[in-house]
């Protein structure tokens, strides 16, 4: 008993610093949830702020690589990174920031930020339930868990229907955004979620 004691106090704190990295690194998709806002009012502003924070963070990534620490900013890549990333460039946010400024691009105000919202909220939420309550995987899925689906499904039906305040709509747009969740695309989801989503609001719900 006093072997196994200290292994399961190991397990116990490696999930928890999984946990709170998870949690951090999420909270940088919800603050996501804010583009819309400042895409409505400062549209050409905010997509020059995106653009700037794609490039610097991709600069940023490449010095690390090379061994050259950026204050603040490799603190907090370091903080969002995942084990899978380790040594590699970090495509999270970079792919977040991708995701929203294609579909800010793409689609009108209303469409992009249905999608917009359903990546902040969708895919931020599910990851943290899915760590909390993930206890039944999907199978050939990579790891995704009924929990993070479920979460998933919720998050984007109500903000879909906050936005478009059509309920047909956000049951679609809701089953789509957690089939593209489900999807093993690693990071990739961050732009395949906004982009499709406010594909679908602008063909079919404008």
């Amino acid at each position: 008993m006093k072997v196994f004691c200290p292994y399961i106090g190991l397990l116990w704190k490696k999930h928890l610093i999984s946990l709170y990295k998870e949690i951090f690194r999420k909270s940088i998709h919800l603050c996501a949830a804010f583009v819309p806002f400042f895409l409505a009012r400062f549209y050409g502003a905010t997509m020059t702020l995106l653009v700037l924070a794609g490039v610097g963070y991709t600069l940023c990534q490449i010095l690390a690589l090379r061994g050259i620490s950026i204050p603040l900013v490799s603190d907090i890549t370091d903080m969002a990174a995942r084990a899978r990333d380790k040594g590699k460039f970090v495509l999270g946010p970079l792919t977040l920031v991708i995701g929203i400024f294609l579909s800010a691009l793409l689609w009108e105000q209303k469409a992009a930020a249905t999608g917009i919202l359903a990546l902040a909220f969708g895919d931020g939420l599910a990851s943290l339930a899915g760590k909390i309550f993930g206890n039944l995987h999907i199978p050939y899925t990579g790891g995704k868990t009924c929990a993070g689906s479920l979460v998933c499904f919720l998050a984007i039906f109500i903000s879909t229907f906050c936005v478009l305040q059509n309920a047909e709509a956000a049951l679609c747009l809701a089953v789509s955004g957690m089939l593209i969740e489900i999807l093993p695309l690693k990071d990739f989801d961050n732009i395949l979620i906004p982009v499709a989503l406010g594909a679908i609001v602008h063909f079919f719900y404008m």
